[in-house]
């Protein structure tokens, strides 16, 4: 079937439902489409048999769904209305909320209903919720209705029709007024439901130092006290604010700018407050270099703990980027896990982002952009390295959410990767206009042919785990629920351990290295791959240059625009 996919940007549920359904056989045109004209167009342009709108914050013309079915999903379940039905649900604390696939009608999401699931909602950011509960049910109920209109015998039924989960209704949408933090009332919990039903868009409206700033994502701190407001610590580029019972760790700020300035970047929160006249002198409180992970008193983003001969490394950096500090960090933990009497290592395991490679964020905000480029890459390169060259034990990749550009390439690093099954891999550099780096000229091809790893790095089209698993992209596809998957792929990496073949694997593991040094050294792949990274960097005309902004400062369609040559509406395929 031709299916047209529009969408407000190619967000992580665009770039799923996009992959389902070309993975199913449809042949699906993208357009990203910021206004109801551009709708219009697009329609016009395809002449598509069924509309599919999996994130789409414009009204779809009246002369657009009167002639072509226009499927609209909403995140919210039957009898909920509004754009931020998905905010209200966290904020609220609902245990557990639904995902509606309904018809484009004249009101918005009151159309007739398609499909329809259910999905539990954890103490996560919305962010997360998005990319993990909600997507895996908005894929089933997607996937549902497009086989439901194919049939050309159902009947799609009107809200009135259906009964209405608890809590829902039609709210308004959620301005910054219904978002402020009172510190001197509000306690722990309350704090990170609001801090988390803002995350990562549009964050926290907040005075602090004298200035406004946006207040992303949030950490529970049950050991540190202060008074309510109060800034008491730093860790890993964090703040450490103080609620009435406790304390939250707040990751990230952006500064408010005035109108016409171009928008600030969102950034490590000790970063970004680094020119604050009235920055207090704050004490850094490092986390151990493997903190342990059953520890919920207090946050870190990178944690490790062992089962038997299993050692798990996780980590989680917001939104999967990992800055030159990042890397570094979690470099020194790889080589203190690695020095722990373990057979196997499991690298990753968290339910989120595994990672999207260099923090763009912090590159854009850096002095010299170019030289922090150049660092970061590097930076990556050392991480990745690290994997490649371990031979003392099988390390295992464990994608629990998506990654894509050097986060995939690092993944690819492992002996085996294994990747949830609502996962989506973005295993390519094309859209950023870079060439990339991260030993991926010698990673991509061992595992799926120089053939299959030119199509990938060409096409750059997002890829489901099931398809990736079919290329030997990944080995396993762990089918499991979001919050499963540690525990899941942790008794998997048990067993492995406990193979008799696991001996045998390391010995040409061992093998295999020498054999590599000898005909191909990892020296020479990284030289090749950075050449043609400075050059990139070095090259003020670079599109990567105006990606990059565009993106780390989201400026409107910007990042579209730019990128639509790796993914408009010609590349429509079957």
């Amino acid at each position: 079937m031709r299916i047209l996919l529009v969408a407000s940007a190619y967000n992580s549920l665009s770039q799923r439902v996009h992959a389902e359904l070309r993975e199913r056989g449809h042949t699906v045109a993208v357009e990203v489409t910021p206004r109801g004209d551009d709708v219009r167009a697009a329609v016009g342009r395809h002449a598509p048999e069924l509309v599919v709108a999996p994130m789409l914050k414009t009204v779809v013309p009246r002369d657009v769904w009167t002639a072509t079915t226009c499927l609209i999903v909403h995140p919210g379940p039957v009898g909920d209305r509004g754009p931020s039905s998905l905010d209200w649900a966290v904020r609220e604390g609902a245990g557990e909320w639904g995902v509606t696939v309904l018809q484009a009608e004249e009101e918005m999401d009151a159309g007739p209903v398609w499909a329809t699931a259910t999905f539990p909602v954890p103490p996560v950011a919305k962010s997360d919720l998005y990319r993990n509960e909600l997507a895996d049910a908005a894929v089933e109920a997607v996937l549902l209705a497009v086989e439901r209109f194919a049939s050309g015998r159902y009947m799609p039924l009107d809200q009135d029709m259906l009964p209405a989960a608890a809590g829902a209704r039609t709210r308004p949408p959620m301005r910054q007024a219904a978002r402020r933090i009172a510190w001197a009332d509000d306690t722990t919990d309350t704090v990170l439901r609001t801090l988390r039903a803002a995350d990562s868009q549009p964050g926290v409206l907040d005075d602090l130092l004298g200035g406004e700033w946006f207040l992303h994502g949030g950490h529970p701190e049950r050991g540190l006290r202060g008074r309510p407001g109060e800034l008491l610590a730093t860790r890993a580029g964090a703040i450490c604010r103080a609620t009435t019972d406790g304390a939250v760790w707040i990751p990230e700020l952006r500064a408010r700018t005035g109108p016409g300035a171009p928008r600030a970047c969102k950034l490590p929160a000790t970063l970004a407050l680094s020119g604050c006249p009235n920055l207090p002198d704050l004490p850094e409180l490092p986390s151990p270099a493997l903190p342990p992970a059953d520890d919920d008193s207090t946050w870190s983003d990178i944690r490790y703990r062992e089962n038997g001969p299993v050692g798990v490394l996780s980590f989680s950096f917001p939104g999967g980027a990992m800055s030159t500090g990042h890397c570094r960090r979690l470099l020194d933990a790889y080589r203190a896990a690695c020095a722990r009497p373990t057979a196997v290592l499991v690298l990753g395991g968290a339910r989120d982002f595994f990672s999207n490679g260099i923090h763009l964020g912090v590159i854009e905000a850096a002095p010299d952009p170019a030289a922090e480029s150049w660092a970061n890459i590097n930076a990556m390169d050392d991480l990745v390295e690290a994997v490649l060259t371990t031979t003392d034990r099988l390390v295992v990749s464990a994608i629990g959410g998506n990654a894509a550009a050097g986060g995939v390439m690092l993944a690819l690093a492992a002996d085996e990767v294994w990747c949830r099954s609502g996962s989506v891999l973005n295993p390519h550099y094309r859209r950023m206009g870079l060439y990339g780096s991260e030993y991926w000229t010698y990673s991509l091809p061992r595992r799926v042919g120089a053939a299959t790893a030119g199509q990938l790095t060409g096409e750059a089209l997002p890829v489901t785990a099931a398809r990736a698993r079919d290329i030997g992209l990944v080995d396993r596809v762990v089918e499991c629920s979001p919050s499963r998957f540690t525990a899941e792929v942790t008794g998997l990496a048990v067993h492995l351990a406990a193979s008799p073949r696991a001996q045998t694997r390391l010995a040409a593991k061992k093998a295999e290295s020498e054999h590599r040094e000898s005909v191909t050294p990892l020296a020479d792949v990284r030289k090749r791959e950075l050449a043609r990274m400075r050059d990139i960097f070095q090259d003020p005309e670079a599109p990567y240059h105006v990606l990059r902004r565009a993106f780390a400062r989201k400026e409107p369609g910007a990042a579209d625009r730019a990128a639509a040559g790796a993914r408009s509406a010609r590349l429509a395929d079957s």
